[in-house]
């Protein structure tokens, strides 16, 4: 306050001092002045010159005066700048003390200058610790005193930091502290409690290490890239992973110097499509190439802008989605593929939700049942889509369906478009994710058609399909009854064999068409004859028919009405046709007690009749049981010899046809087989070949007969020609092409010397069928023969329709020539045909010279019979073949 009133009072006096000054100044002058005039100035101070010295002694005083005066001002000068400094320093000082950083001053001398309160307060001091003259080294040690010193003791270890130093208080208090060196050599330190800084700083590197490492993990590439020059400034492991490049060669690098030119042109227009978005992002895929192979990423682009909402970088985010993009597809095609099936399962197919019962699947077939398309099924329910009648019918039974699980069948109607329908509907329930029934799958087959065909095939299970009569198997049904009604009885009925004579003729004349309908007509008549009789077709011409009453009387008089009903020509398509009926009759029980042994025995007596004559009736005999064991037992024979080696095969020569004996070159032989029993001897070929015909028998024999003949014609050292007659059996139902081919190849033949003999019974049965297999058998290179011409039905539209190579003349002709004229001109226009045809001529059956000189002048070109030589075994005809020893001559008769 003394030097504050000090200072004011001072202000004031300067004005008063200078006056003073003045008046000092002046006061000689004034003096002087008023001295006498007359003074006499020597007298006053002496021998020196008074002017002078009073000069002198007023010059002194202005000198002391003004020298007064300039200490004055220098004084006044001097407490104005103390007073201005004093001021100023309270200024700094009420700063510094308002400081939030502690802040201390030392000298060069390392005396502490000044330290402020914030320094005191973050070192628990007092202003009293601070003593005038202390120094920095004992101002440390004294705050290690008060218990507050730095964790690493005396001297400190600080964190380095980019500005200072950090020192961590052992109160858990961090110090950041700098430290400036003044020009003059004094020294500022500044101390600022960074605690709560370090605290946050430490949490944010917390977080982000945290966010880098989640982000580092992430399976998903993540980078971000400089708008402003493209560069990559982040990259994490999954992108590293991705582009193959470490992070530190993904940092700072263009997509162009990384990724082929395609590749970084799509990416290129990903990030300026991000770029020029409205909002900043996108997302989408992007196809690229990725190691030579097409890749696609899942592509989401964020833009961020600063402060300024400048684009600043684009983050990027993707995933190589090329697999399940691949399965994502597989899937819409699996999908796809499955809708398509479930669209065109040729059944009903529908899915309902158990819990509201309402539709949520139908596929195409679906929509006959439910009277709509399939697209307006869904979300509909039963009681929505059929009638109130078969919607309660259909909903109680879906309701039995999901209460015993499984798959549950049954049939019911439904009303469709078409009417009422017959379905055959399936159930199955299916199991949601809790393991309770979800869904209901039905299926719904139409067997409205199936069962109506199980009836009519029930119907033709026991019915013929071409005359709607009972079938054998219906009949033995039939019979068996009538047996089990009259046994233990006194009854009798008679059990009648039926055949239809000359089908077979019929069939070949006028087609099988009107075949048919003769049967349909005869069975009417049949029926109509037998007046309530049990009347069925037993196979292709044979009936059945079971009659009561006594017998044989009723028997007899029903089979002779039989015949009468036949007499009457039919009428069929504008043809008048003519038949007849022969009839085998067995009685029971005389003739059998059971319904096989009644029917063979008919069938015996059948047999019996068709020998004797065509429309005759017979009834059974026991002597007729006798030949028809013995037929079955031969027909058993016969399956084993072929098995046993029981067959062997003779050859006939063939020669051509010349008067000259030594023109009459023998060309070829024909096989022949011949059945040599063990009991029974040499069996006819007249007996076992049609045995073998009617029992099928034909086709395994007919294949051994040519194996055998292709396999001996080819040990000839001679290439003579070999013919195989084939039956109508073998040529229909065995696979001869393939056959025949690999019985060429298997014994060597040369094709061209085999010759197949046909009938034209082969093209009778199915002549489209019959003349592809001749053109397949021809395009083998074999030669094919017609035989037996002439004969039966021989039609000129076979010769037309395939190039035969050889027509045999049938014997029949041959054998009455010179009996009958009509056959010498037969024989004379087959072979003109022939020859106009460029076939062939054969005729066999020669058996005399004259039969031989006719066919030579008619040009014949070969001939064979007993002329020239009998079938024998191949040794008696060694030499003709070119075998080196002859074993016996050829038996045959010569010209006399």
């Amino acid at each position: 306050m003394a030097g504050k009133k000090w200072q004011a009072g001072g202000n004031g006096a300067n004005p008063a001092w200078s006056a003073a000054f003045v008046l000092m100044t002046m006061m000689p002058f004034t003096a002087a002045s008023a001295l006498p005039a007359n003074f006499d100035y020597t007298v006053s101070f002496g021998a020196t010159d008074p002017i002078l010295l009073w000069q002198f002694v007023i010059g002194g005083v202005v000198a002391l005066a003004f020298l007064i005066a300039a200490i004055l001002w220098t004084v006044a000068a001097l407490n104005r700048m103390k007073r201005a400094f004093s001021h100023g320093t309270a200024l700094v000082t009420t700063a510094l003390n308002t400081l939030s950083h502690g802040v201390v001053i030392v000298s060069r001398q390392d005396k502490v200058v000044f330290c402020n309160n914030r320094y005191l307060e973050i070192y628990g001091l007092a202003r009293a610790d601070i003593t005038r003259g202390i120094t920095g080294t004992e101002l440390i040690a004294l705050r290690r005193s008060r218990g507050i010193p730095e964790v690493a003791g005396p001297g400190g270890s600080y964190a380095v930091d980019a500005n200072g130093m950090v020192v961590e208080l052992v109160n858990g208090r961090s110090i950041l502290m700098k430290r400036y060196v003044l020009p003059n050599g004094n020294a500022v330190a500044t101390y600022e409690d960074c605690t709560e800084q370090r605290d946050l700083a430490k949490q944010l590197a917390s977080a982000n290490s945290f966010l880098e490492s989640i982000i580092d993990n992430v399976p998903v590439c993540i980078a971000a890239k400089s708008v402003e020059n493209g560069r990559y400034i982040f990259a994490n492991r999954a992108f590293e992973r991705f582009s193959g490049f470490s992070r530190d060669m993904i940092v700072g690098k263009r997509v162009e110097e990384l990724y082929t030119p395609a590749t970084a042109a799509a990416l290129d227009a990903a990030d300026r499509k991000a770029i020029e978005s409205p909002t900043g992002r996108t997302s989408g895929e992007i196809h690229i190439q990725r190691n030579g192979r097409p890749c696609v990423l899942a592509n989401n682009r964020v833009l961020v802008r600063n402060q300024d909402n400048e684009p600043e970088f684009l983050v990027a985010l993707f995933d190589d989605v090329t697999e399940r993009v691949s399965l994502s597809e597989q899937l819409e095609n699996a999908k796809a593929f499955l809708e398509l099936v479930v669209d065109h399962i040729p059944i009903a197919v529908t899915v309902e939700s158990i819990d509201d019962r309402r539709y949520l699947l139908a596929n195409r077939r679906a929509e006959t049942i439910l009277n709509r398309r399939r697209e307006d099924v869904t979300g509909l329910t039963s009681a929505e889509l059929f009638n109130p009648r078969e919607a309660s019918v259909i909903i109680s039974r879906d309701d039995a369906a999901i209460k015993k699980g499984g798959m549950q069948t049954e049939e019911h109607p439904i009303s469709t478009k078409d009417g009422l329908r017959l379905f055959l509907t399936r159930r199955v329930t299916v199991a949601g994710e809790t393991g309770g029934p979800q869904y209901l799958i039905k299926t719904h087959e139409d067997v409205t058609d199936r069962r109506q065909t199980e009836a009519r095939m029930a119907h033709m299970a026991y019915h013929d399909g071409l005359t709607d009569l009972p079938n054998r198997p219906a009949f033995l049904q039939a019979l068996a009854q009538m047996i089990e009604a009259c046994e233990g009885t006194d009854e009798k009925f008679a059990v009648l064999s039926v055949d239809l004579d000359g089908l077979k003729e019929i069939n070949d004349v006028f087609g099988h068409a009107i075949g048919d309908k003769l049967l349909v007509e005869v069975s009417q008549r049949i029926q109509n004859a037998a007046r309530g009789g049990v009347v069925a077709r037993l196979s292709g011409d044979e009936f059945g028919l079971i009659i009561d009453g006594s017998q044989p009387e009723a028997a007899l008089t029903v089979a002779n009405r039989l015949v009468e009903t036949m007499a009457d020509e039919f009428r069929i398509d504008g043809k008048s046709v003519r038949t007849g009926l022969t009839t085998g009759i067995a009685i029971f029980p005389a003739n059998g007690t059971d319904a096989a042994s009644l029917l063979a025995n008919a069938g015996a007596a059948l047999f019996r009749a068709k020998a004797r004559s065509r429309g005759s009736i017979n009834i059974y005999e026991p002597e007729m049981d006798r030949q028809v064991r013995d037929r079955r037992v031969l027909h058993q024979d016969l399956s084993m010899a072929i098995r046993n080696g029981e067959l062997s095969l003779h050859y006939q020569p063939q020669a051509r046809a010349s008067r000259d004996e030594a023109g009459r070159e023998t060309i070829g032989f024909e096989a022949l087989a011949r059945w040599n029993h063990p009991t029974r001897g040499s069996v006819p070929p007249s007996d076992f070949i049609p045995l073998a015909e009617e029992s099928g028998l034909i086709v395994e024999m007919g294949q051994w007969i040519l194996r055998e003949a292709c396999r001996e014609a080819a040990s000839w050292p001679k290439p003579l020609q070999i013919a195989v007659n084939l039956s109508p059996a073998q040529f229909m139902h065995s696979d001869l092409v393939n056959f025949l081919h690999a019985v060429l190849l298997e014994t060597g033949l040369a094709p061209g010397r085999l010759e197949l003999e046909i009938t034209e019974g082969v093209l009778i049965e199915d002549f489209d069928r019959g003349l592809g297999l001749l053109r397949r058998l021809k395009a083998l290179g074999v030669r094919i023969s017609m035989d037996d011409f002439g004969s039966g039905y021989s039609s000129l539209t076979y010769l037309q329709a395939f190039p035969f190579d050889k027509i045999k003349v049938d014997r029949a002709f041959v054998m009455n020539l010179g009996h009958t004229p009509q056959s010498a001109a037969i024989i004379r226009a087959v072979i003109g045909l022939g020859h106009g045809l460029h076939m062939s001529i054969v005729a066999e059956g020669v058996e005399t010279y004259e039969q031989l000189g006719f066919l030579a002048d008619e040009s014949c070109d070969v001939i064979q019979g007993f002329f020239i030589g009998r079938p024998a075994p191949i040794e008696q005809y060694a030499a003709l073949v070119g075998r080196a020893v002859p074993r016996l001559p050829v038996v045959g008769r010569k010209a006399s």
